[in-house]
């Protein structure tokens, strides 16, 4: 189980540098143009901290993957994680339009590898946390 809380740890901390291309990648200068100013930076604030965030939970796999798997405080925190990321998921499926991806080839590739990912990080995480190692 170590190896896939590094390999998630990697993909977390890729994942959350790639956030620093988002003002560029969405044209949030262009889009977020019409948002009030608390719209705007509130949507530029916790981009940053989402991906702060990510970046850390990498980090904690990356550097704890023992004690998340063979203590009771790392299941509490695994728990924690796998409900997290299960609640991603969700979002993934349930919240996001289908519009967004649906009939466009890159977007569809990305919405699929995206719910592989959170299917992947939601398992392994509600694994650890019960005890499936």
């Amino acid at each position: 189980m170590e190896i896939h809380l590094q390999i998630i740890g990697y993909l977390l901390v890729t994942l959350g540098l790639i956030h620093a291309g988002f003002p560029k990648y969405f044209n949030w200068k262009k889009e977020l143009k019409p948002l009030s100013l608390i719209n705007k930076q509130m949507m530029q604030v916790h981009t940053f901290f989402i991906a702060v965030v990510v970046i850390m939970i990498g980090l904690l796999c990356l550097t704890s993957s023992e004690e998340l798997i063979h203590t009771s405080l790392g299941k509490t925190v695994c728990l924690g994680l796998g409900i997290f990321w299960g609640l991603r998921l969700f979002f993934q499926l349930v919240v996001y339009s289908h519009k967004l991806w649906k009939g466009k080839t890159f977007e569809t590739i990305i919405h699929v590898l995206f719910t592989i990912l959170w299917i992947y990080i939601t398992l392994v995480f509600f694994n650890i946390s019960i005890g499936i190692i």
